[in-house]
C-alpha cells in the first residue's frame, strides 16, 4: 500500500471498474493521505483527520464494486458492512460498536495468519521430527498400524543405539520422497467442541461484558481426541499446531490494534436506508437513533473489544448510498459534518455497458466464455453481439428500474440459459452469440413490457 500512488491506485481500480474517476480519484487520495499522515512528526500525527467520503449514486454503478477492490488492493485493516444492520441502542440487532470488533477480530486473524506464515519453515521442521518421532518410537518398538481392522506390518525399528540414528535418517527421506504418504499415524488433536450455551438477551454477545466462548475454553478442561490419519494430514496439523506455538500472540494483537486505529477503513453500504423520509412516525424510529450511535464512533470514541480498547479517531469511513429517494442532506448535521468530501456516481449507460462487457478482467462475457469451456463448448460473441446487448439493457433500465450494471447479469443468464442447460452434449462444441441469436432470445421479452419487468 505505502507504495502505491494515487494514479496508480487509479490504474488498478481502473482494471476492474469502468468510468466513475471522480469516485476513483477521491478515494485514491484518502488512502495515499492514510500513508502521508504517518510520515509526518509524530506530534502532527494526531492532529490530522481522515476526510470521510460518501459515495452518492444509483444501484449498480460501482459503488460497492470499489470496497470490494480496495479491500483486496490495500494492506490496511479493511471492514465492509451494511448500515442497515444496525439498531439503535435498546432495538433488537447489532450496535454500531460491533463492527469496530469485527475490524479489530479480522486484522488480529490476518496478522496471525502473516506471522505464522513467516515461521512455516521453523515449524515444518519441528513437525518433522514429531512425525519422525510417532513413525519410530523412542522405545524401539513399533506397533503394526492396523487397516479396517486387519494388522499390516509396521516399520522395521532397530534396537541397536548405533544403528537408530541412520533408522531415522531412513525414515526421514522416506517421508521427503513421499513415501510414506499411504501410512496412517495415531495423533492426538483437540477437540474443538464447546457445550451450547444460548443466552436470551436483546442485545448481542458483542454487549456481554464477558466473552463466554474464552471463559468456557479456559475453564473447560482440553480435550483431546486420538485420530488414525495419513502422514500428509498429519504433517498438516503438526505444522499447523507448531506455527501456532511459535506465534507471540501479544505481538500480535499490539500490531493488530495499532493498524486499526492508524489505518483502518471501514466502508459503510447502504447507509441512506438509515435515514428516514419523516421523523418521529411509523415503524423507523431508530433509524436517526442508528445516525446519533454513529455519530461518536465517526467522530472518534474508545471502543472496548476483547483485545482491549480501540480509538476510532484515526479510522476512514467510506459510505454509500443510492439517496434516491432522500438527500444527504437528511442525515442529522452532525454525521454530515463528519463527512466532508461527497462525490456522485454517474447513471451507466450504453456505452458504459459496452465497455463493462468488454474491458476488465472479470468481465461477465470472459466469465461464460471460461466457464462454458469447463463443458467443452467454445463460446464466441460477436462485436454487434456485445453492442446489441448492452443496447437492450439500456433500453430495460429506462423502461423499468434503473439497477444499472447489475441488469447485465440478468440479461447474459436469459441470453444463455439453453446452452448454459445443455452443455454437456456431444453435438454442441461452439456456439457464436451475434446480434441475430441476441435478438431472438431477448426480444419477445423486452417486447411484452409486463413479463419483462419480472423476468429482465
Amino acid at each position: 500500500m505505502q507504495d502505491l500512488k494515487p494514479h496508480e491506485i487509479v490504474t488498478e481500480l481502473d482494471r476492474y471498474i469502468i468510468g466513475q474517476d471522480k469516485a476513483k480519484r477521491s478515494v485514491a487520495i484518502a488512502l495515499r493521505n492514510r500513508w502521508r499522515r504517518r510520515q509526518v512528526p509524530v506530534e502532527l500525527q494526531d492532529e490530522i483527520a481522515p476526510k470521510n467520503i460518501i459515495l452518492i449514486g444509483p444501484t449498480g454503478v460501482g459503488k460497492t464494486e470499489i470496497a470490494r477492490r480496495l479491500s483486496l488492493m490495500t494492506d490496511s485493516p479493511f471492514y465492509k458492512v451494511e448500515a442497515s444492520k444496525f439498531t439503535e441502542v435498546g432495538y433488537v440487532g447489532r450496535d454500531v460498536e460491533s463492527m469496530v470488533r469485527d475490524l479489530v477480530e479480522l486484522t488480529v486473524n490476518a496478522v496471525r495468519q502473516s506471522e505464522q506464515a513467516a515461521v512455516q519453515d521453523k515449524a515444518r521442521s519441528i513437525a518433522e521430527e514429531r512425525m519422525l518421532d510417532l513413525l519410530l518410537p523412542k522405545s524401539g518398538a513399533a506397533e503394526p498400524v492396523r487397516r479396517d481392522g486387519v494388522a499390516e506390518v509396521g516399520l522395521e525399528v532397530v534396537s541397536s543405539g548405533e544403528e537408530q540414528p541412520s533408522t531415522r535418517e531412513k525414515l526421514r527421506r522416506m517421508l521427503h520422497e513421499g513415501k510414506l504418504d499411504n501410512r496412517y499415524v495415531d495423533l492426538d488433536v483437540p477437540d474443538r467442541s464447546l457445550p451450547m450455551v444460548e443466552i436470551f438477551s436483546n442485545v448481542g454477545m458483542e454487549e456481554l461484558g464477558i466473552n463466554f466462548k474464552d471463559m468456557l475454553g479456559s475453564l473447560m478442561p482440553k480435550n483431546v481426541k486420538r485420530r488414525k490419519i495419513k502422514v500428509p494430514e498429519a504433517m498438516q496439523t503438526l505444522i499447523q499446531e507448531e506455527a501456532q506455538n511459535l506465534v507471540d500472540m501479544e505481538k500480535v494483537v499490539r500490531t493488530a490494534v495499532e493498524k486499526v486505529e492508524q489505518s483502518g477503513i471501514i466502508f459503510l453500504d447502504e447507509i441512506d436506508k438509515i435515514v428516514g423520509k419523516s421523523q418521529g412516525h411509523g415503524p423507523d424510529v431508530s433509524r436517526e437513533g442508528v445516525q446519533r450511535d454513529l455519530l461518536p464512533i465517526v467522530e472518534g470514541s474508545t471502543v472496548n473489544t476483547k483485545y482491549g480498547p480501540v480509538r476510532t479517531d484515526h479510522i476512514l469511513f467510506i459510505a454509500s448510498g443510492a439517496f434516491h429517494a432522500i438527500k444527504p442532506s437528511d442525515l442529522i448535521p452532525e454525521l454530515q459534518g463528519r463527512f466532508p468530501i461527497r462525490v456522485e456516481l454517474n447513471a451507466l449507460g450504453r456505452e458504459e455497458f459496452v465497455r463493462i462487457l468488454r474491458e476488465p478482467r472479470n468481465a461477465l462475457v470472459i466469465q461464460y466464455i471460461a466457464m462454458l469451456r469447463t463443458e467443452g463448448v467454445e463460446l464466441t460473441f460477436t462485436d454487434d453481439a456485445i453492442e446489441r446487448i448492452a443496447t437492450v439493457a439500456q433500453e430495460v433500465n429506462e423502461r423499468t428500474e434503473n439497477i444499472g450494471a447489475r441488469r447485465l447479469h440478468t440479461l447474459m443468464e436469459c441470453l444463455l440459459e439453453e446452452v448454459l442447460f445443455d452443455a454437456p452434449r456431444e453435438d454442441l462444441t461452439r456456439v457464436l452469440v451475434d446480434a441475430g441469436y441476441v435478438d431472438a432470445k431477448l426480444e419477445p421479452i423486452k417486447k411484452d413490457e409486463d413479463l419483462s419487468r419480472y423476468i429482465l
